[in-house]
């Protein structure tokens, strides 16, 4: 039988110490999206959580999204379309190479914050007839975030 070698007190510390930073920063990161929800007010619209939303935490939201879509110039399309530089962009257009469906591309219009509130947030409601297979982002601060996200993106 293999026996590690016992650890020292200092080293117990200092993992325990770094635990409890964790710990805390996740708990601070928790702090900040209650106080930003607070901010834009008890049914806040699209513009007041823009105002609090943060681009750092729609990136880490976006992780899910990157599954399908990527975000950095020039990457080929996956499943979904490369959302590089998609704010402002025509809607069902943006890519000269994803296969978008005549639904999506029947939009017409371009991608604005308020526009891409919507389809994050029911893209079957939007357009009925999407094939895209995600059910949308239930919390607004969420979807406000990405939003902040997608628009440094460009």
């Amino acid at each position: 039988m293999i026996v590690p070698p016992p650890r020292s007190r200092s080293s117990l510390r200092s993992a325990s110490a770094l635990l409890i930073a964790g710990c805390i920063l996740a708990g601070c990161s928790r702090d900040d999206r209650e106080a930003r929800r607070q901010a834009a007010g008890p049914h806040p619209s699209l513009e007041a959580l823009a105002r609090v939303a943060d681009a750092q935490a729609g990136s880490v939201a976006f992780r899910r999204c990157a599954a399908c879509h990527p975000i950095a110039p020039g990457t080929p399309d996956l499943g979904g379309p490369n959302l590089f530089g998609i704010m402002g962009a025509p809607i069902g257009h943006h890519s000269d190479r994803f296969g978008y469906t005549a639904a999506l591309q029947a939009v017409g219009g371009v991608w604005t914050p308020a526009r891409m509130d919507a389809w994050m947030a029911d893209p079957h409601a939007m357009v009925p007839r999407t094939t895209m297979n995600f059910d949308g982002v239930a919390d607004p601060l969420i979807r406000a975030d990405i939003i902040a996200y997608l628009q440094t993106r460009k």
